[in-house]
């Protein structure tokens, strides 16, 4: 698997430490999530999605392949966590903005 861009990187180690203000951190000020059909604006709601999503699924993400995009990149990875299965393959769509992520869609 290719070298993850640094952003991507920040925010899958966030993820897996279960750390909502790096995660936060991670993203343009004004950046957004699409996930599980919610839209979470700027970086205290994302913050508050991370933590309300970290303490509900407790869950990690295993990168499984990369894609670039124009203007970022589609990362494909195995999440697993406290939920139905305990493991899921999903599709992060990211946007980038220099060293910052300026969206993120979060689909199967």
């Amino acid at each position: 698997m290719k070298t993850l861009p640094t952003p991507i990187a920040a925010y899958v180690a966030a993820s897996n430490a279960r750390d909502p203000q790096a995660i936060a951190a991670c993203f343009t000020p004004d950046a957004t999530v699409r996930d599980e059909g919610g839209v979470h604006q700027g970086r205290a709601q994302i913050a508050s999605w991370a933590r309300e999503t970290g303490q509900r699924y407790r869950s990690t993400i295993e990168p499984a392949a990369i894609d670039e995009l124009d203007g970022g990149a589609r990362l494909q990875a195995v999440v697993r966590g406290d939920f139905p299965g305990n493991e899921v393959r999903l599709a992060f769509r990211f946007t980038l903005a220099g060293d910052h992520i300026a969206a993120l869609e979060i689909a199967p």
